[in-house]
Parts: structure tokens; C-alpha cells; sequence
């Protein structure tokens, strides 16, 4: 799975959120600033090539549905960004949050317990 730029994750977000769908539909999902419909539309026929989205012919548009989910995007990413950022280690990954304040006791509590339930 190839890693996407900011754009391309910002336009998968609005796809997932849209399920799918058509550019135009995918547009109005976007967060503002809105980029350009041609330029959304670019992006998606990258996604496209990328394998992150299948199309369908209707008539003369194109409907666009995403192939990976985004549970499945995010887990990647996220043992990526854990791998390269924090040496492999969720442990450090929560450690940085605490000592940032990002975290409270009340959050690190109910992580604990979701741990322990699985």
C-alpha cells in the first residue's frame, strides 16, 4: 500500500465519509478550503492509480468506490508512523503523549481497560 500525500488523504477522508460516489459528492464532503474540482478530480484519478479507489462508467462521469478501507489505511499507517517515529514502541508512543499533556489519566485509564478486556 502506497503512502498518500496530505491532498490524496484529505480527498480519501471525504471518500470514506461519502462512501461512494461521484467527484461532485466528494467535494461537498471535502473541509474547506475546497480545491478545485478539477484538481479533486485529478487527485482521485491518482488514488485510482494508486489502488486506493475503483471506478465505474455511468453514462459520461465516472462513480468512484474506495477498495481500502479506512481501518485497514489507518492500522499501516499508524504501525509506520510508530515504527519510524517511536522505535517500534506503543509504549513510547503513549509516554510522548502523557509528557506532552495530549493524554489525560481518565484517557490512559480507559486505554488500560480496553487492554485488558481484549
Amino acid at each position: 500500500m502506497e503512502k498518500l500525500t496530505q491532498q490524496e488523504e484529505v480527498a480519501m477522508l471525504a471518500i470514506w465519509k461519502t462512501g461512494p460516489g461521484f467527484v461532485k459528492d466528494f467535494l461537498e464532503a471535502h473541509p474547506s478550503p475546497q480545491p478545485p474540482y478539477t484538481t479533486l478530480a485529478s487527485t482521485i484519478k491518482n488514488l485510482e492509480k494508486k489502488g486506493y479507489l475503483q471506478s465505474e462508467k455511468m453514462g459520461n462521469v465516472y462513480r468512484y468506490t474506495p477498495i481500502i478501507a479506512e481501518s485497514e489505511y489507518k492500522q499501516k499507517f499508524m504501525n509506520g508512523f510508530v515504527r519510524d517515529y517511536f522505535e517500534d514502541s506503543y509504549k513510547a508512543l503513549v509516554t510522548f503523549f502523557a509528557k506532552e499533556k495530549k493524554i489525560t489519566p481518565e484517557e490512559l485509564k480507559e486505554i488500560v481497560k480496553m487492554i485488558e478486556k481484549n
